[in-house]
């Protein structure tokens, strides 16, 4: 498994997540930037060729995603896509910070709405499915 394309799909999960009720807030924004400064490119020891960590593809690729206006369903089914393409990579340890950034992400704008909780529903759903 490629971690930039891990971390790309990573911020496509990100964006579903902030974007589930319709719109994402500055808040939202600001807890993708921090939750990969502070909890991603800490972990995370490869870079690509011109020595960026590889992390900061989930910023990177939420980022497009925003800026296209992306279909957050379409973002979530990539993500889960990709999971289910390299479920044997899937540890434990990359299931939890998975979950874990994209509570964060919810969470920072008023607390977790009924539709990011879905989403979240649907994610630990299909990560359960790789015990």
């Amino acid at each position: 498994m490629l971690y930039k394309n891990f971390y790309s799909e990573l911020g496509k999960l990100l964006y579903a997540v902030a974007k589930a009720d319709g719109h994402i807030s500055p808040r939202e924004a600001k807890e993708i930037h921090r939750a990969v400064a502070e909890e991603l490119v800490p972990q995370e020891t490869a870079t690509d060729e011109y020595g960026t960590d590889a992390a900061h593809f989930a910023e990177i690729e939420f980022e497009i995603m925003d800026e296209t206006m992306a279909d957050p369903e379409v973002a979530f089914d990539s993500f889960v896509m990709y999971v289910e393409e390299h479920k044997s990579a899937f540890d434990a340890r990359l299931r939890e910070i998975t979950l874990k950034v994209a509570r964060q992400v919810a969470e920072s704008y008023r607390g977790v709405n009924r539709k990011e909780a879905k989403v979240l529903d649907k994610l630990q759903a299909e990560l359960a499915k790789l015990n």
